[in-house]
């Protein structure tokens, strides 16, 4: 069973941005279910896609001049500073502190959603902003 499941209620409406909660979603899903042997890799790979995630977001941000991106930036790292510390463990062979990451953060997520991103999909539509590969909104 599955730790999240990604489903169209959680769409933001902005195509980039909702593929990389999917992918995001996966990831955890691929945490939870691994063997403890594994389990340091694909912490390690959720890391490396969470950065270049709320990089992209920041840049969205930036580019469109979202009031609140101090706030959003703040959330995005210390959600990465409690990831980076339990890889830390981890890498211990505390696989435990690993398994309770992927079952917490999809509570974190399903907030960050309705509040954060949600307000940021907003200002992007508000604005006409398109990310690249996106036609600006009607």
């Amino acid at each position: 069973m599955a730790v999240m499941d990604w489903t169209d209620a959680l769409a933001l409406g902005v195509g980039p941005m909702d593929a990389t909660h999917r992918e995001f979603v996966d990831h955890l899903n691929a945490l939870d279910a691994a063997s403890d042997d594994a389990l340091l890799g694909l912490l390690d790979a959720f890391i490396a896609h969470t950065e270049a995630h709320f990089a992209q977001e920041s840049l969205w941000m930036r580019a469109t001049g979202f009031p609140p991106v101090h706030c959003h930036e703040a959330e995005h790292e210390g959600v990465l500073g409690v990831m980076r510390e339990v890889r830390g463990h981890v890498a211990q062979g505390k696989v435990h502190v690993g398994r309770v990451l992927a079952r917490e953060l999809p509570d974190w997520l399903l907030h960050h959603l309705a509040t954060m991103d949600g307000a940021l999909a907003n200002f992007m539509r508000t604005v006409e902003y398109a990310p690249a590969g996106e036609s600006a909104p009607a």
